[in-house]
């Protein structure tokens, strides 16, 4: 099928700017330890992603985020950026060790000033936000992170810190991003950092990050917040590559460790059930008691949904592969992620699928019924080899992403058709959609050789150049 024309593309984003309901919020997403550097100013902590990419082999490329995007000393020019694009809302995080370096104790002055910056010149830009208290930079400091109990303490001391300063100047806050990725890549699979390979024994680092947030959430409301609290989780519909009955339960086994496991018990207030055959393999949860168990599963004002791709999956050890790079953790276990080579795919590989967009949220819809929130999409997106090009007649700095235009297109148009009356995802009261990123960033084990921005940012001297994507996005903003 021929690529869309330019034409084409633009009026399918102002379609899709008519069909966007009233209130409907769109924003794009970033997260602190990918774009900000400045890692060693103002008396910022050590991450735990700091510490792994010093590490030889971690990081594709080699390189570090000491620099990442600029971020820090380029607040005024990205939020700027945001402000052109004609978007309503803003995703971004809080770097936990440029507040907290030791990750308990008060907040460190210069952290909390450079915040109040940010905010300051999103006020003025007329942008509301989404912060994100905790996107991956643990504070180094924390002896065993999240394999630690009480790091989901510490982490509730600093959410209640930051509900009293922040409190009155944030739209919305998200406790947690992806608790599912920390434990899967982080602890399990070693990919991401701290670079652990316990495998099914990482599975006490999930439940302490569900702690966290349960614990993050009462002490956000107790510090009497005004903006809705909620958490981010990813979601991937998982289908077993064949009909044979070790695909399929496999398949379902990876539904459970990747979505169910996170979203159960947030949403259920309990663990799902373990597929028969399997429960050996979760005892590291051991006893998890009802107190916690209330504790995580607080009613929450939205849910976040992050999206990119479905998962395949086949029965026996396959290539050594995650979506961030290899792992010899991966080979050993007795399944695998299958291929789709029936799909086109991003920069790293994913399958663009966008009909599985609507299965995620039908799953959610099916799963969570009436206990189900609100539900923003805070995350969805694809990275794509971009390059800049130069206008021949006035030479102006381009990029031409109509990949990206495409992705983007159809899955915001699957999530509308699916949340829409008479969708399957129907009962979905479908809030906003972020389009992760804003800019072209550190894309943590890849390094800076995926970009997902819709701004590129050249690494070397930081220049930005909105993308086609940018003024695509820009004129869906326009068409409401």
């Amino acid at each position: 099928m021929p690529a869309p024309t330019p034409e084409e593309r633009r009026e399918l984003a102002r379609d899709l700017g008519s069909r966007l309901p009233a209130g409907f919020v769109l924003g794009a997403a970033t997260s602190a330890f990918q774009i900000e550097g400045a890692t060693h100013e103002g008396g910022r902590g050590e991450s735990v992603w700091d510490a792994f990419t010093t590490q030889p082999g971690r990081i594709l490329d080699g390189s570090t985020a000491d620099r990442a995007t600029d971020h820090f000393h380029r607040v005024d020019e990205d939020v700027e950026l945001l402000r052109t694009l004609g978007i309503d809302s803003y995703r971004f995080s809080f770097a936990w060790p440029r507040l907290q370096p030791e990750g308990k104790g008060a907040l460190r002055q210069a952290g909390v000033d450079f915040y109040e910056r940010l905010l300051d010149r999103l006020d003025a830009a007329g942008l509301t936000s989404l912060a994100t208290l905790f996107h991956w930079d643990t504070p180094n400091a924390l002896e065993g992170g999240w394999f630690a109990r009480d790091t989901a303490q510490r982490f509730g001391d600093f959410a209640h810190l930051m509900g009293e300063r922040f409190g009155d100047r944030i739209g919305s806050w998200a406790t947690i991003n992806e608790p599912a990725t920390v434990t899967l890549e982080g602890y399990a699979l070693g990919v991401h950092a701290p670079g652990a390979t316990r495998l099914f024994n990482a599975l006490p680092a999930a439940h302490h990050l569900l702690l966290g947030h349960g614990i993050a959430v009462q002490a956000l409301r107790a510090a009497g917040v005004t903006g809705g609290v909620g958490i981010v989780n990813v979601h991937s519909p998982v289908v077993p590559a064949t009909d044979a009955e070790t695909d399929v339960a496999f398949a379902e086994l990876f539904d459970v460790l990747h979505n169910r496991i996170f979203a159960d018990p947030v949403l259920l207030g309990s663990y799902p059930t373990v597929p028969e055959g399997f429960e050996a393999l979760f005892s590291a949860l051991g006893e998890v008691s009802t107190a916690d168990l209330q504790l995580i599963g607080q009613p929450l004002d939205f849910y976040g949904l992050n999206y990119y791709a479905p998962t395949r999956i086949a029965a026996g050890s396959g290539a050594a592969s995650t979506p961030d790079g290899a792992s010899a953790a991966m080979a050993s276990l007795p399944f695998h992620l299958a291929a789709w080579p029936e799909y086109p795919s991003t920069g790293f590989g994913w399958p663009i699928a966008p009909e599985y967009f609507g299965t995620a949220l039908d799953e959610l819809a099916t799963r969570y019924g009436s206990v189900l929130p609100p539900v923003f999409i805070t995350e969805n997106g694809a990275s794509f080899p971009d390059a800049v090009e130069f206008d021949p007649a006035t030479g102006e700095r381009q990029v031409h992403d109509g990949a990206r235009i495409d992705y983007l297109a159809s899955h915001l148009d699957a999530a509308l058709r699916a949340t829409s009356g008479g969708g399957a995802a129907g009962a979905i009261d479908l809030r906003g959609y972020y389009v992760w990123s804003l800019l072209d960033n550190f894309e943590w084990a890849a390094g800076y050789t995926q970009r997902f921005g819709l701004v590129h940012v050249d690494f070397a001297d930081f220049t930005r150049t909105p993308k086609d994507s940018y003024r695509w996005l820009r004129l869906v903003a326009e068409s409401r």
